[in-house]
């Protein structure tokens, strides 16, 4: 144990206004602020406690008197007072400042577990690892702010720490992804440390101590984790994971182990046979493929010279175009998202669109006031809205760090992030919140800079993706059944080796299409991808295509070095931030204009692209009207014929693409 700063590692838990009551003079006890850590570093997990006292002044010491009482204090905090540049003043979202201060926090109450201590500076921080860590007693329920008392093997216990802001769950939360807790057989409120160290890597690793029907229930309770997280890193020892200690077991071959999988995530066993409109695929030539090419993103100039005089977008169809072969500029974004998701009419005036943007203000501000002031005591009374917050505060908590706007335990726009999908959960109360959504918010947030506009581009952004998280999984069922349909039609080779390895249900694809490729591409290709696919174009259910793409590029080592089941898995989820998202937007692409030309395109394939009431007429078609009649009904493509400004066929613009630049404050947000 040291006094001294913070280790540097990697952060998995910081939380300030973290408190030590000091001494006790005159009827009352100094507070000392600190910040609190759990790190990473070099295989060991340290928690780390630090004094503030350095930087404080006397107007920053805080004292509580002994006869407070815990009463509900609405406050509001001075980080969320800095947020507000001197622009908010004026603006209309300032009238609803009053919501953010709505908090219900507890006047401290003090107790006589503390210890006594002489005050000194930097002499109240402290760290230890977690491996000395003997036990935690917890404070009682509804006795002012929750504080922790850790005490060591060799019996130190160290002064209790009062938790300001938030209870002390996500830090038991943390601890426990290294260390299994219990509570002590003499004292509830006392959690023992009973195991060895116990890492949640992200990996199938940390299965492997399971029996099989450990991971079967982990599966059945939460597809979202076991597959976002589970197949991260997938080994060859799952099957013997999934098979346990079972002798009888053991005796199963290899090929029965995918019958795990597909009878652990409810819902999402297929036969396709027996889905309404199934259609068996048999080769059929689809002729050449296009080279397609890219063109550069939108500028803000052509983005100007299509809006007229009262701010109405001209020639919608060309400026979709547009975006879909080349993007958007960055500058563009926050403008253009609103229209691409639906957020802004595209025949709307810029008056319009501000009065939109003043109702839509009004309704969420009432949906956030909703949440917002639920007291402690209702909430516990309102079990799905307790579980929704916990769900949310968990998913933000893991939010990509890598990106500069989400950077820190307590940075803004995790806040925000937090404040959006709890207001979500009034917005659409039946579906509440899914592990998962976070991954759909978090670009928006960052492009919008604007919790009410993010969280409208959000909700038209959910219309569109809703029936991924619904409990019956229906929508991602259906989504599976379609991407191995176009893949059979594309490569029924490739298919029928799959099925070999049994990976015929394609569930390594689950997480691309759950959650758009949020994971699979880089922060800022997805950006690109998202706008890109918004457009709708070329055709219904692009991201289907765009998955067949991806495999398609992948087949010849897959095949050529026979992989299974398991090294099939692995495989792809490897994919993970190494996929060039222009080469893979050129061939998405170029597939469906091959499939476009197609004079005998399978019913079922035209109804997953939406073409089912299109007729293909070719300039160099020699088939008759007659003939035509009884052909299947065929798409025309969704471009026009004049061609538009293109770069290299592969689709790579740039091999040092400059970097999106991050608000250098992020008051620049307008948090509520």
């Amino acid at each position: 144990m040291a006094a001294a700063g913070f280790v540097s590692g990697k952060i998995i838990y910081e939380q300030e206004g973290v408190y030590i009551h000091s001494s006790k003079t005159n009827d009352q006890d100094s507070l000392i602020s600190g910040i609190l850590r759990v790190l990473e570093k070099d295989a060991e997990v340290i928690v780390d406690w630090r004094s503030l006292d350095d930087a404080l002044d006397s107007s920053n010491i805080l004292y509580a008197g002994k006869d407070s009482s815990s009463v509900v204090e609405w406050t509001q905090a001075p980080k969320e007072r800095a947020l507000r540049g001197p622009e908010h003043v004026n603006s209309y979202e300032a009238e609803w400042d009053m919501v953010n201060t709505v908090s219900f926090k507890k006047k401290p109450h003090t107790s006589g577990d503390t210890p006594s201590h002489r005050n000194g500076k930097s002499k109240w921080s402290f760290l230890f690892s977690l491996t000395d860590l003997k036990s935690i007693k917890q404070s009682k329920e509804g006795m002012g702010w929750s504080y922790l008392v850790f005490c060591l093997k060799d019996d130190v216990v160290l002064p209790a720490l009062h938790f300001h802001q938030g209870d002390s769950k996500l830090l038991i939360d943390s601890l426990e992804k290294y260390v299994v807790l219990c509570e002590s057989p003499q004292d509830k409120r006392t959690l023992l440390v009973n195991c060895q160290n116990k890492s949640l890597s992200q990996s199938f690793e940390n299965l492997l101590d399971e029996p099989a029907y450990g991971l079967i229930q982990k599966i059945k309770k939460d597809p979202y984790t076991a597959t976002m997280v589970g197949f991260s890193k997938v080994t060859n020892y799952i099957f013997d994971s999934l098979r346990g200690n079972d002798p009888s077991t053991h005796q199963r071959p290899p090929s029965e182990m995918a019958d795990f999988l597909s009878d652990a995530i409810p819902g999402l066993k297929i036969n396709q046979q027996e889905e309404p409109g199934f259609e068996v695929i048999t080769k059929i030539d689809l002729g050449d493929r296009p080279v397609v090419q890219r063109r550069e993103p939108v500028s803000v100039e052509e983005w100007t010279k299509n809006i007229d005089s009262e701010g109405r977008i001209l020639n919608v169809d060309n400026m979709k175009q547009m975006i879909f072969r080349g993007g958007l500029s960055h500058a563009l974004r926050k403008q253009a998202w609103k229209f691409l998701l639906g957020y802004f009419p595209w025949d709307s005036t810029k008056e319009e669109r501000t009065q939109l943007q003043k109702q839509k203000t009004d309704e969420y501000f009432r949906m956030k006031l909703q949440w917002k002031s639920v007291s402690e005591e209702q909430e516990k009374r309102n079990s799905r809205l307790r579980d929704y917050r916990s769900l949310i505060e968990k998913d933000v908590n893991r939010t990509d760090r890598t990106n500069k706007f989400y950077e820190g335990q307590d940075n803004p726009g995790l806040i925000l992030l937090h404040d959006i999908l709890m207001t979500y959960c009034m917005y659409d109360f039946d579906l509440g919140y899914v592990q998962g959504m976070s991954d759909l918010l978090s670009p928006l947030l960052f492009v919008m800079e604007n919790e009410v506009d993010a969280f409208w581009c959000f909700a038209s952004y959910m219309d569109q993706m809703h029936q991924n998280f619904e409990e019956q999984m229906q929508g991602m069922k259906t989504q599976l059944i379609q991407l191995s349909t176009l893949l059979r039609l594309l490569d029924s080779g490739f298919c029928n080796y799959l099925e070999s390895q049994d990976s015929g249900y394609l569930y390594f694809c689950f997480r691309w299409l759950l959650i758009r490729f949020k994971r699979e591409f880089s922060f800022l290709d997805i950006l690109r991808l998202w706008e890109v696919m918004w457009t709708e174009l070329p055709c219904k259910n692009f991201h289907l295509l765009l998955c067949c793409a991806i495999l398609e590029s992948e087949k010849q080592q897959i095949m050529e070095k026979h992989y299974g089941f398991n090294e099939i898995l692995k495989h792809i989820n490897e994919l993970s931030m190494k996929i060039d998202v222009e080469d893979i937007l050129c061939k998405a692409e170029a597939i469906s204009l091959q499939m476009v030309k197609c004079k005998e395109l399978p019913q079922a394939v035209c109804e997953i692209l939406g073409l089912q009431d299109s007729e293909v007429t070719t300039p160099d078609s020699d088939i008759g009207e007659d003939e035509n009649a009884g052909r299947a009904s065929c798409p025309t493509s969704a471009f026009p014929s004049n061609s538009l400004p293109v770069l290299a066929a592969s689709g790579a613009r740039d091999d040092n693409p400059t970097e999106i630049p991050v608000s250098p404050s992020v008051s620049r947000l307008t948090p509520a």
